[in-house]
């Protein structure tokens, strides 16, 4: 079984990418016969046109995965520019999707309305990360419930091109972990860097009292509940984010101090208490890998040049079977 991931720097990563991909992809490890991990800035380029932010984001982001246990005895991370066969293969691809198809995408036309400009790579968006789960041959891939929709377009691509040109793609299957599909920003939307309601996973130290996750996780919106009023955990965005650092008992527990009216200033600093905790660890080992810029990128050129080998191998044979 190979997995594939990929996530994009177009920002600080955020909380609900730690739930919702990190940490479920990385729980692969050792157990998939081939893990690969990918930044995706190619994709990154339809909302971010600042080379030297581009630059940082994707390094830090190298940092958060290493941060966060990512084991390069393991699995295989490098960033998606490095592998130039990522848009050979989606111009391949391109040929074949129909326009009705790329037409249908929500998550193309929910961007638009959010103000990012309608650009040809935004709209073919979904031919691209077709092309990076395709060239890899991937059998897994975990996504949010936001990009299943991608990943089926990814499947209907896969199919026609071995219907017209012979069995060349293995057919991805979608992971999706309910519990976690969206995690709510701090505005109660999808946690988003788009939307500006996210919670840092790393940064400011919040623990200093000016830190960026900490004003985000005491802005979080609640409704207008009395401070010792009942409160209903299934609707506050606060418990919402908080449950996911707690266990099943943990959790029980909590909802029953918001239904005997635990005030939401208090629930917030529950939050941030947890917060701390969870991430206390990762964030001193990420502080290590900081002081180690040599290792971090043979980390990543030994990913790109593994990666690299497949991609080439997945090539050789589309280039054959559409006369290449």
């Amino acid at each position: 079984m190979r997995v594939l991931s990929g996530i994009q720097p177009s920002g600080q990563l955020h909380i609900g990418n730690y739930f919702g991909s990190i940490k479920p992809n990385l729980g692969y490890q050792g157990k998939a016969d081939q893990s690969f991990f990918f930044i995706a800035d190619l994709h990154a380029l339809t909302t971010v046109q600042d080379g030297a932010a581009l630059r940082k984001s994707r390094e830090d982001i190298i940092l958060d995965y290493l941060a966060c246990g990512f084991d390069p005895d393991k699995s295989v991370l490098y960033y998606q520019s490095q592998i130039p066969e990522h848009t050979e293969l989606m111009w391949i691809l391109s040929v074949l999707t129909p326009m009705g198809l790329l037409e249908r995408a929500v998550s193309y036309k929910e961007k638009v309305e959010k103000g990012i400009t309608a650009s040809a790579g935004l709209f073919t968006y979904p031919v691209l990360m077709a092309a990076d789960i395709l060239l890899y041959q991937a059998n897994l891939v975990p996504v949010g419930k936001d990009q299943k929709q991608h990943l089926e377009m990814t499947r209907d691509i896969a199919v026609k091109f071995n219907n017209v040109f012979g069995e060349t793609f293995t057919i991805p299957d979608p992971l999706i972990r309910e519990e976690v599909a969206v995690v709510p920003g701090t505005d109660g939307q999808k946690m988003s860097k788009s939307y500006g309601n996210t919670i840092p996973l790393f940064g400011d130290d919040p623990s200093t009292g000016s830190g960026a996750a900490k004003k985000a996780i005491m802005g979080i919106v609640s409704d207008s509940k009395g401070a010792n009023d009942p409160k209903d955990p299934d609707t506050s965005v606060i418990f919402q984010i908080h449950k996911l650092f707690l266990t099943p008992a943990e959790q029980k527990a909590l909802a029953a101090e918001y239904r005997n009216g635990l005030p939401y200033g208090d629930a917030k600093k529950k939050l941030l208490d947890a917060y701390l905790d969870f991430f206390a660890p990762m964030r001193k080992k990420r502080e290590e890998y900081v002081k180690k810029p040599d290792l971090v990128r043979s980390i990543v050129e030994e990913g790109a040049a593994k990666a690299k080998e497949v991609a080439e191998e997945t090539m050789e044979k589309v280039r054959k079977a559409v006369g290449l």
